[in-house]
């Protein structure tokens, strides 16, 4: 669904550098509730400008739940807009609230995001997989990883699947990169562990198994999951759900995976509503503990809802490159498909657009309760 590109926005745009650099130094966690590593939400706003009082009632409210992690998005070209130079200013903000809440972080830094490489800085351009820069790749790595010890797994790769779909003969010139870039990473931090992401509604609905196999690489495979059609419609029952995701150790048999984000939708534009995320909710933890010796992590993707219209974009800057829909409106035109994909996105969270908790809020806190 390439969300990161699209629609996921920290909204901390009104946190003025100031107030930034007074929250940097050193935070330590000042909880004492028990948090469970393994289980994790993306923690996002409920508007795209927000205080930095209210984030940290936010980051405290997804704490509460004893989740014990959070995925944090990084872009190349807004860490290192300059060689060799690195803007920490809005990464600092998000780890200290989630060093503050005594949350692991699994960074998405994505070289590979879907369809699309980078986004990268301008100094870079436009390379392609065998000019992306192998050192390049791994300094950049190492500055996020030497800054930031909450960091324990890292993605290079999202939806990696859409990227090599057409381009299959790419593969081996991916698997070099990132072995090279895995390798290095490894001598300097040891403990981190390293993979890359697929969408299993899109692997399984376009017959794509074989390119995760292909790509395997590193400590753990990362599947993002909707239970959705090429159109983006809810299209499975709870049951169903949980039987795809079971269908992940047919595809990967013999090795750890993470759940990096997975959601149901409550929009019945798409087909979802509160009953179906609640039950779903409880699949996936029947699910998880039931192979929790073969994963690495669940993430649920999101805290918060927002606003109809608000999360997908018709047009996206990314880098120098611009994603547009296709124009039309019939079924099944890529505007079609994009209108579906927002209100899935906007109705994925546990807290609607009121403020108002679903009931799947209190069953994630209980869901965490039971496996602790």
């Amino acid at each position: 669904m390439n969300k990161k590109i699209l629609g996921l926005s920290v909204g901390i745009a009104v946190i003025t550098i100031i107030a930034i650099i007074m929250i940097m130094p050193n935070l330590q966690p000042i909880t004492s509730q028990k948090h469970n590593e393994k289980i994790g939400l993306v923690i996002n706003t409920p508007k795209s400008s927000i205080t930095l009082k209210d984030l940290n009632q936010i980051y405290s409210d997804a704490s509460s739940t004893g989740i014990g992690r959070s995925n944090v998005y990084l872009f190349w070209n807004t860490i290192e807009p300059v060689k060799g130079e690195f803007d920490w200013k809005q990464p600092d903000v998000l780890m200290s609230f989630n060093k503050k809440n005594d949350l692991k972080v699994t960074l998405y830094f994505s070289v590979i995001n879907g369809e699309t490489l980078g986004p990268f800085p301008n100094w870079i351009g436009k390379p392609s997989l065998n000019a992306i820069g192998e050192d390049r790749l791994v300094n950049v790595l190492d500055a996020i990883l030497s800054r930031y010890d909450i960091i324990d797994t890292v993605v290079i790769a999202g939806e990696t699947e859409s990227q090599f779909r057409y381009y299959e003969q790419n593969i081996p010139v991916y698997k070099e990169l990132f072995n090279g870039v895995y390798a290095k990473i490894k001598e300097k931090h040891p403990d981190v562990k390293i993979g890359n992401a697929f969408a299993l509604h899109n692997v399984l609905n376009k017959n794509l198994e074989h390119i995760v196999t292909d790509l395997a690489l590193g400590d753990f495979v990362a599947f993002s999951y909707s239970p959705v059609d090429t159109l983006n419609d809810i299209v499975k029952t709870p049951q169903e759900a949980k039987e795809d995701l079971q269908k992940i150790f047919e595809i990967i048999p013999d090795k750890k995976i993470g759940l990096f984000e997975i959601s149901w939708s409550t929009s019945d534009f798409v087909g979802g509503n509160n009953t179906s995320q609640k039950m779903f909710l409880e699949k996936a933890f029947e699910f998880y503990r039931e192979n929790e010796s073969k994963m690495e992590f669940l993430t649920w993707y999101r805290q918060y809802d927002r606003p109809d219209g608000t999360c997908v974009v018709e047009k996206s800057e990314i880098g120098n490159a611009t994603i547009s829909i296709g124009g039309g409106s019939s079924l099944g035109t890529s505007e079609h498909v994009i209108e579906r994909l927002s209100h899935y996105i906007c109705s994925s969270g546990f807290v609607d657009v009121n403020g108002i908790p679903k009931p799947s809020w209190n069953e994630f806190k209980n869901q965490i309760e039971m496996i602790k």
